[in-house]
């Protein structure tokens, strides 16, 4: 039998329900008389509501109601009532809460039907009648607007400047001044968004919720409807991607809660596509660099002023200058931060959110200094290495970027780069080569966990903790499988329920770090109960025996001092007449960490073509190489390091969510229109874990993956499209208009 399961390239224990079907998702659950409700979406952007006529929609035979503001459920709508753990200040959104519109495409009515089609058709039959009014949703001509942010989401820093930057750049010798945008990206996972409320013969509710923290979900249910943990019920045991979607309660889980109290009906409500693209996104964001640096390529100057959107009743904020601060060694850095309010709904945290963008910016500008100042892109990186985090001036509690930059620049062929632009051709190709780095916070949460062992030898490790397709159920198998040394089929791992033990949501790339160490120590927990039992036990020789002198292997509990003394956890507990053994533990961070900067670093090498003629672009080959502390599961991690590198391909060439400044509306809303890379697009990706160590950061040495493969690529790319074509393009996407400009 296999023991050694941490670190080892296992397949995924979830894989076989996925690919046959079996992994049940939010609208595929079934309950007796399901009834289906469609949402109705504003056609104004700001205005009100003057009349709202639906009887038509009332008068078809299965039509059981159409909710809206007229007559929705009375509840408390007071802010305090709406909260979420991922709530930005301000007034978060209420559906049907009044006649005002606040955001083009807002749900305004809620059509409940005996069948999906019928309650589509029901729907179209809603007659509205608005009283516009002037709205704003032009981001780029409202920059005079912005103002300097003062409070933000939970997690979000407000940036730290330092020493005399304006002087800095006044003084140099090499100067870059140059404007970034970044326009609106939208999630688009797979699955939709969905909710269905199953009640329950007792009156209490089963919600099925597309969502990546379903505590979230059920105490902002809770706190909306008056209700008790035991009233609200929330699984989402299988999410078809979500990318932060999900870390927000969305409207068609309140619609749909609603709607099956009232009517004490079981009721499934799932937007639509179009929907999808009316209750968050990336932020539009623009970025003003100026970067200085010494005849030799010595950073003496940043400054680094980002504007982004957020909606009129909240304020939404990311960490999009602080990267420009800590990632280099600079004396004189001048970072601000500013909003700007626009009559849409609130921007949503997406994949590396603030990350991804001002990386992107400051990695490219990073490029274009060191050209202008004659020095290697990557000599200039490692001439301005930061030993410590700059922000805070603390020790990194690891970081082997050094060894990244030289592992894949090796790999990639680096040395062989011709500095000059537009040199290379590979038939109608121009060729080029770029790099950059790539940067992610490492973290972890408090969790807590639950271990079940059986006499049969089967082990159920539980915690309310999700999994959007990262892997969460294997790795955590193996952590349990390892621990008791157990094969990995009698390890059973339980998630996305709201009965099982507390977790926060799936975002930040925290999961491996923090739901870890809890089953790690659940586990441990279990070693120490069971050598409490086999030491009770006469002439079993484990008598006095210390925890860390037993060897826990193939089912058995082994002295490592005397092989011979042993004894299996089956046998152990049908002597001890144990039903079962239990344990249930919580794990917090260590409070040292707060004296360490915690980080994830990559390093980016991107290869492209550009069609000299046409202006398209090709990224032909990348390798990446990446420092996240101990690797759980080199298969699962290098899957989700290369879906952020597609992210990242996608995000550089071809995302872009088109704002209608006339309408306040996004028109590119369906997966037609809305272009994300395809296989064409995606070519040769390497991907390369660099060995670190880390005994800061938790118990187990891990960092998170999800999202520092997207972090550094498009800046990566834009960096190899300079160097095919001696063009710097600095809004993206990097379409072929803008090269052919």
């Amino acid at each position: 039998m296999k023991s050694g399961y941490i670190g080892a390239a296992v397949n995924r224990v979830d894989g076989y329900l996925k690919v046959r079907g079996e992994a049940k998702y939010a609208a595929e659950y079934q309950a007796e008389q399901l009834c289906y409700g469609v949402v109705v979406s504003s056609s104004i952007a700001k205005g009100k509501i003057k009349t709202l006529d639906a009887s038509k929609a009332l008068a078809l035979d299965g039509v059981l109601q159409v909710f809206s503001h007229e007559n929705r459920t009375s509840l408390p709508w007071f802010d305090r009532s709406y909260k979420d753990e991922d709530q930005p200040p301000g007034s978060p959104f209420r559906p049907f809460y009044s006649n005002e519109i606040q955001f083009n495409m807002q749900p305004i009515a809620l059509v409940v039907a005996e069948s999906f089609e019928l309650a589509r058709y029901a729907a179209t039959l809603i007659d509205v009648e608005y009283k516009a009014v002037d709205f704003n949703a032009d981001f780029l001509n409202s920059q005079e607007k912005a103002y300097e942010a003062k409070k933000g989401k939970s997690g979000w820093k407000p940036p730290k400047s330092r020493g005399n930057a304006s002087k800095a750049l006044k003084h140099a010798d090499v100067l870059v001044e140059a404007t970034y945008f970044h326009p609106a990206e939208h999630h688009n996972p797979l699955e939709l968004h969905a909710s269905t409320v199953v009640v329950e013969a007792d009156d209490t509710f089963t919600v099925y919720d597309k969502t990546q923290g379903v505590f979230n979900s059920q105490q902002y249910l809770m706190n909306i409807f008056g209700l008790s943990k035991a009233e609200v019920h929330v699984k989402a045991p299988y999410i078809g991607g979500a990318f932060g979607s999900g870390l927000r309660p969305q409207y068609q889980l309140f619609m749909a809660f609603m709607a099956a109290k009232a009517l004490k009906r079981s009721v499934r409500v799932v937007l639509t596509r179009q929907q999808m693209f009316s209750f968050g996104h990336r932020p539009m964001t623009t970025q003003q660099l100026s970067l200085a640096a010494s005849s030799k390529g010595k950073l003496v100057g940043i400054k680094h002023e980002a504007i982004a959107e957020t909606s009129q009743f909240e304020e939404y904020t990311e960490n999009v200058v602080n990267w420009s601060g800590m990632l280099y060694d600079c004396p004189d850095v001048d970072l601000s931060y500013k909003l700007l309010k626009l009559d849409t709904y609130t921007p949503l945290d997406m994949r590396a959110p603030g990350g991804a963008t001002g990386v992107y910016a400051f990695e490219a500008a990073i490029d274009e200094l060191a050209c202008k100042a004659g020095v290697d892109p990557l000599q200039f990186r490692l001439l301005n290495y930061a030993e410590q985090e700059q922000n805070e001036k603390l020790p990194f509690s690891s970081k082997e970027l050094k060894a990244c930059y030289a592992i894949a620049a090796d790999k990639f062929g680096w040395a062989r780069r011709n500095p000059i632009p537009g040199q290379l051709r590979e038939g109608d190709n121009l060729l080029g080569v770029g790099m950059a780095t790539g940067v992610w916070e490492a973290q972890q949460q408090q969790v807590m966990a639950k271990a079940k062992l059986s006499p049969d030898g089967q082990l159920v490790v539980s915690c309310g903790t999700a999994d959007i397709g990262t892997g969460t159920y294997t790795v955590m198998s193996q952590i349990a499988a390892e621990t008791l040394g157990l094969p990995i089929e009698d390890v059973s791992f339980l998630l996305g329920d709201s009965d099982l033990p507390m977790a926060p949501l799936q975002g930040g790339s925290w999961t491996a770090s923090s739901v870890g160490p809890a089953v790690l120590s659940v586990c441990e927990g279990l070693k120490e109960k069971l050598l409490k039992e086999a030491a009770g036990l006469p002439h079993s020789g484990f008598k006095g025996a210390k925890v860390e002198e037993v060897l826990f292997k193939d089912g058995m509990l082994c002295l490592k001092g005397d092989p011979s003394v042993q004894l299996s956890i089956a046998a152990l507990m049908k002597q001890r007449n144990l039903a079962i053994l239990e344990h249930q533990t919580a794990s917090m961070p260590d409070p040292k960490q707060s004296q360490y900067g915690k980080y994830t670093h990559s390093a980016v090498f991107v290869e492209v073509k550009v069609d000299a003629e046409l202006g398209n672009v090709q990224v032909s080959r990348v390798v990446v190489a990446v420092a996240a502390g101990r690797i759980l599961n080199p298969k699962t991690a290098r899957s989700q390091v290369l879906g952020g590198v597609v992210w990242g391909i996608s995000m550089a060439l071809e995302e872009e969510s088109v704002m209608d400044k006339q309408y306040g509306r996004f028109i590119n809303h369906d997966l037609a229109e809305y272009h994300v890379a395809v296989n064409a697009d995606v070519h040769d990706i390497e991907v390369i874990f660099v060995e670190e160590e880390d005994d800061v950061i938790n118990p187990l040495g891990v960092k998170g993956l999800g999202e520092i493969g997207i972090v550094g690529v498009p800046a990566a790319i834009s960096n190899a499209i300079y160097n095919a074509t001696g063009k710097r393009l600095r809004a993206l996407p990097f379409t072929l208009d803008k090269l052919l400009e």
